[in-house]
């Protein structure tokens, strides 16, 4: 990647002195290019410690040994740059070169910790006297070793898709001042974003059928990242400041009203979700933090031995093995169904309190992918809503018995790359995929019901005595 940002400062200084570049001889202009090469390389390498060392003292510049530990700092570098390259992304378009290329040279470096972090194998090694003997070699740590070049590419994937909607006329963004009262009110929840704006009759059915099948693309991308930071997180230990603040039962947790739901003999998730006010981001929060503190003391409960009676015995332990899985799984839909939702106050505690440098990489690069993909979603659907306006509009101002509609054209066979063609991942001989690879993600579902996360590799080192996180969601 550090090779394509390289090429693309290239390009662009070419352009810029290419009516000099005529004039002076090649010899002259080869040599201006070496003269800027070791500039640009002594830039780079100022920066990069600079960087480094606000790591190595965790964000405390005054040496005074306050700041935060490594991963968590490794963590808030990698939050802190997407921030900046991809906070000023509000349409659909390609990304700006310079920010592009900041990104991946950056991130590049941030990402080669990763390489410092092994693990110990054993090794055949053959002696000269023809001997093969055993040895322990070391090796990057497997969870980083499959699953930071797949984040690598999704990144690429996400990159490209911004790059596919260069010079789309089909639809374009207007400034909010410029727009009518009625346009202001319907978009008064993105007051940051440019209306988008599309042809009087709607799109074309070619361009309606394109905005869809990038959505689907998207969605693909965004299913992987939540599915990598999800079971990231979900090996990550649970601070024991967070286990002092929990209730002493689930019912307190959630609340008698929704205690009975789900712990009521018929249960049905849909059903639960139903009955709660799910209307604000706020909310849906609440509800989720709750769910998670009830699932983290049921499964206490369930794996409790040491027959203390704080914890209580009101309730069987299948029940609350039950129960425990029913939160699960509401919280896997609550995942999918509000996939832009903050993080919850279990994750935050866990990466504030994580020490492990490389999950706090993995985490924090799927974390800011996740967004990004969401982001492009939100926007795709920003179009996608424009559209379905100005054709319900159209529908009624056109006369009666005209018919608006055409038969929708599939996109061509070179915008059909999905995630599983470009990242490699291929299935066995059966069609089944690898259990242990992101592209395991079922299909979409917009509806938001029960979607498997796939088994993705993460944490090597977890203990069998440490307290298993809900394995779904």
């Amino acid at each position: 990647m550090a090779a394509n940002g390289g090429s693309l400062e290239r390009r662009g200084s070419m352009r810029r002195s290419g009516s000099k570049a005529k004039e002076e001889p090649a010899a002259d202009h080869g040599a201006e290019e070496h003269a800027s090469g070791p500039s640009a390389l002594h830039a780079d390498i100022e920066v990069i410690k600079e960087k480094f060392g606000k790591l190595l003292l965790g964000e405390d510049m005054s040496g005074s040994g306050k700041g935060v530990p490594s991963a968590l700092a490794l963590s808030n570098a990698v939050t802190n740059l997407a921030a900046a390259v991809f906070g000023e992304q509000r349409k659909l378009e390609p990304m700006a070169p310079d920010r592009k290329a900041r990104w991946k040279k950056e991130v590049g470096w941030l990402l080669s910790v990763a390489d410092q972090i092994v693990e110990f194998v054993a090794k055949k090694q053959v002696l000269d006297n023809g001997v093969e003997m055993e040895v322990m070699g070391t090796q990057q740590r497997r969870d980083l070793q499959s699953n930071i070049p797949a984040l690598r590419k999704i990144d690429a994937m996400l990159l490209d898709y911004l790059d596919a909607f260069k010079d789309r006329t089909d639809f374009w963004y207007v400034k909010r001042d410029s727009c009518s009262d009625a346009e202001k009110e319907e978009s008064t929840e993105k007051w940051w974003i440019p209306i988008v704006k599309v042809p009087p009759n709607g799109l074309a059915p070619a361009s309606r059928a394109w905005i869809q099948h990038q959505k689907e693309l998207v969605n693909q991308v965004l299913k992987a990242a939540m599915a990598i930071n999800a079971n990231c997180l979900m090996e990550m230990a649970i601070p024991e400041s967070y286990l002092e603040s929990l209730p002493k039962n689930g019912r307190a947790s959630l609340g008698d009203a929704l205690y009975r739901i789900i712990t009521d003999v018929e249960f049905d998730p849909d059903d639960f979700l139903s009955t709660v006010d799910l209307t604000s981001e706020h909310k849906i929060l609440d509800l989720k933090d709750r769910i998670e503190a009830s699932v983290i003391i049921w499964n206490r409960k369930v794996h409790n031995k040491d027959g203390k009676s704080s914890w209580g015995s009101a309730v069987s332990q299948e029940k609350r093995e039950q129960f425990e899985e029913r939160a699960q799984t509401l919280l896997l839909i609550i995942k999918h169904r509000f996939p832009g939702i903050p993080q919850s106050t279990l994750d935050i505690a866990k990466i504030q309190e994580n020490r492990d440098v490389g999950f706090a990489l993995l985490e924090s690069y799927s974390r800011v992918l996740e967004s990004l993909a969401f982001n492009v979603m939100s926007r795709i659907e920003d179009v996608i809503v424009a559209d379905n306006v100005a054709r319900e509009k159209a529908k009624k101002d056109a006369p009666a018995g005209s018919s608006l509609e055409a038969p929708p054209q599939v996109p061509d066979g070179a915008d059909s790359m999905t995630l599983l063609d470009f990242m490699g991942w291929n299935g066995d001989s059966e069609g089944r995929p690898d259990d242990q690879s992101p592209s395991a993600v079922d299909p979409a579902q917009d509806d938001g019901r029960l979607m498997k996360l796939p088994n993705i590799m993460t944490n090597l080192f977890m203990k069998t005595t440490q307290l298993p996180v809900p394995a779904h969601g």
